[in-house]
């Protein structure tokens, strides 16, 4: 194992992102999703029904790169596309009653995923999240307190 106290925090949150994504997907992959198929699912239910372009555009990848994700969903019944109503030529995704049941499941296996390291949870999801707002980025919802340094 290398000496990690000599890593550079970037180096770090890569590494420990890619280890637990990792663990996240074998978990993922019993539910037949994956971390990518997770954050659709999200988006369609937080948001509602929408383009394969819109989806695309909101989670950033572009709209080829979300295909195959999209394809996955729909063959195991997490999610419906249907002709628009607006533009027959386009199609529009929505989330099926079965990809809101496989998404409180991802849920809950996150969770428990996160769980083994409870003592520094709280104030590890602080530090990500004021990292994440740091970084600009309004995919995910940070707002709330900076958080304090630790004692």
């Amino acid at each position: 194992m290398p000496d990690l106290k000599n890593w550079t925090l970037p180096r770090l949150l890569s590494t420990a992102a890619r280890l637990v994504e990792h663990a996240w997907d074998e978990s993922l992959a019993e539910l037949n999703l994956t971390h990518a198929g997770v954050i659709a699912l999200e988006v369609l239910n937080a948001e509602g029904a929408m383009s394969q372009v819109q989806l695309a555009h909101r989670i950033r990848v572009e709209a080829q790169t979300i295909g195959k994700t999209l394809a996955r969903l729909e063959s195991n019944g997490h999610l419906v596309r249907e002709r628009s109503q607006s533009d027959r030529r386009s199609q529009v995704i929505r989330i099926s009653a079965e990809g809101i049941q496989a998404l409180e499941q991802a849920s809950r296996l996150e969770r428990m995923i996160g769980s083994d390291n409870e003592g520094h949870s709280v104030w590890l999801n602080e530090r990500l999240a004021g990292i994440i707002r740091a970084r600009g980025n309004s995919r995910f919802d940070v707002s709330g307190p900076r958080p304090a340094e630790p004692a």
